[in-house]
């Protein structure tokens, strides 16, 4: 399975004691690699873990890769800033947003289900999630 990897769901793969820590290494042997994701995303993964030494171990590995330009796509992620801007969303779930348009064969794994359950890709679009079971 192809995927677009959030930081809550990195967290979880590498840090032992996280509460959905199981349910992410029983995922990882699900997916194809390496999973896509963007350099907020692996930002907020190294300050979550106090380093950033597992986070560029899986770069260099293959497991995931950087798929993902904000530069290139400063229009579009402006404009789901403001069409989201009730619920503050970071600029990690707004690439992820834009990802998904991108990517669209790819689910999104996160543990935010509450947010990604409202986000759309192409304005109306459900983007498809990977989370935790509740």
């Amino acid at each position: 399975m192809n995927a677009i990897a959030d930081t809550g769901y990195l967290v979880a793969l590498l840090q032992q004691n996280d509460e959905h820590h199981e349910w992410a290494r029983s995922l990882a042997g699900q997916l194809e690699a390496p999973l896509l994701t963007c350099e907020a995303v692996l930002a907020e993964t190294a300050f979550h873990l106090k380093s950033s030494a597992h986070v560029l171990a899986m770069v260099r590995r293959g497991a995931i890769r950087v798929a993902f330009d904000c530069a290139s796509h400063l229009e579009h992620l402006q404009d789901l800033a403001s069409r989201y801007a009730n619920r503050h969303p970071d600029l990690a779930d707004l690439c992820l947003i834009r990802m998904s348009e991108l990517f669209p064969q790819h689910a999104i794994i996160t543990v935010d289900e509450v947010d990604f359950r409202v986000y759309r890709r192409n304005k109306r679009e459900v983007i498809p999630i990977l989370c935790p079971p509740n």
